[in-house]
């Protein structure tokens, strides 16, 4: 009886992975911080930007020194290199605290919005006469309205009732002795709007080199 051998089968070849091309250390480190990089400049072009106050024209609601938070989200994000604005969740209100571009150089500025497009607006010893009433306003720095009525009026824009153009804003700072706003050089446009300012989230004291402590945190409604 023949008996049949059975050979053993041959091993099927062994297949090597190729070698996994790791990133360099370098080249890691350069991702993540482009990364980050871009993050924050979507953050800080949409979202939310810090400031700091550099003058006294919103005493004693904003002080020198104040580093503030603007939301640029809510009256819509700037499109970069324009003054275009995507659609926001509204529109800049009587009351808001707002950075614009000063409208004679440009440079950021802060004030307070008084008045709307449509509005009629009277500045009368400081206060603010909004379509033919004088308004309540507590944020103004103590001081700043004569005990005595003048009848003398130099300012450029406010002296008589002034309506307010559409998609335009008259503003004033809190401190109305010592702030250059729409009385002496008109509107603002929407356009020029970049922000509502919110929160300050830190304040430092140039005169006594110390932080304000009790500022730390304070919403601004």
């Amino acid at each position: 009886m023949n008996r049949t051998e059975t050979r053993p089968e041959a091993p099927a070849p062994v297949e090597v992975a190729a070698p996994v091309r790791r990133k360099s250390l370098f080249r890691e480190y350069a991702e993540a911080i482009l990364i980050a990089v871009l993050l924050a400049l979507v953050i800080r072009q949409c979202g939310v930007q810090a400031f700091t106050i550099p003058s006294g024209s919103m005493m004693d609601t904003l002080l020198v020194g104040d580093y503030i938070l603007v939301n640029k989200f809510l009256f819509g994000a700037e499109l970069p290199f324009s003054d275009a604005h995507l659609p926001g969740l509204r529109r800049p209100e009587r009351g808001d605290i707002v950075v614009f571009k000063y409208p004679n150089d440009e440079t950021r500025d802060f004030k307070r919005i008084v008045a709307v497009g449509g509005d009629t607006v009277q500045v009368v010893d400081n206060r603010v006469v909004l379509n033919g009433r004088l308004i309540d306003e507590p944020y103004i720095r103590p001081g700043s309205i004569p005990a005595v009525p003048s009848a003398h009026c130099g300012y450029l824009y406010g002296c008589e009732p002034t309506v307010v153009p559409p998609g335009s804003y008259f503003v004033m700072g809190d401190n109305r002795d010592n702030s250059q706003d729409s009385r002496y050089w008109g509107f603002v446009k929407r356009e020029k709007i970049r922000g509502k300012a919110f929160l300050i989230y830190w304040s430092w004291n140039s005169e006594t080199h110390w932080p304000r402590w009790s500022r730390l945190g304070a919403w601004l409604p």
